[in-house]
């Protein structure tokens, strides 16, 4: 990525976090950060990584209240960013790597629990 593309995909990932925060007045947009953008190299298209906090329902339920609101999304990044020719064509991803992320941690803390709880006998030879 270039150094032109990171500002861009940086100053996307503010503007839409602040939006999100402070602006989206849907009662069904539950906890959501963006936690990354995917900026194509011709600034055209970005794909928004977004994770929610909460059952599978209540993130179904953000997900959709954030599709319905992509076209204020837009015209807000449009407005942020006005040096731009266009403004990139948000496509919204819900992002599970923090799930995934928390999971292995809690396998390790199994293991690591098992292992203390039940320590692995050494054969020294010794009968």
């Amino acid at each position: 990525m270039s150094k032109r593309t990171q500002q861009v995909a940086d100053e996307l990932q503010r503007i839409l976090g602040e939006v999100i925060q402070y602006e989206l007045k849907d009662p069904r947009v539950g906890f959501a950060t963006i936690v990354g953008i995917d900026l194509s190299a011709d600034l055209q298209h970005a794909t928004v990584r977004i994770s929610v906090m909460g059952d599978t329902d209540e993130r179904q339920a953000t997900m959709e209240a954030l599709e319905r609101a992509r076209g204020f999304l837009r015209r807000r990044v449009a407005q942020e960013l006005r040096h731009m020719r266009s403004t990139p064509e948000l496509h919204l991803q819900l992002d599970t790597s923090l799930d995934y992320s928390m999971r292995i941690d809690e396998v390790l803390r199994e293991v690591e629990r098992e292992r203390r709880e039940n320590p692995p006998k050494l054969d020294n030879g010794e009968a």
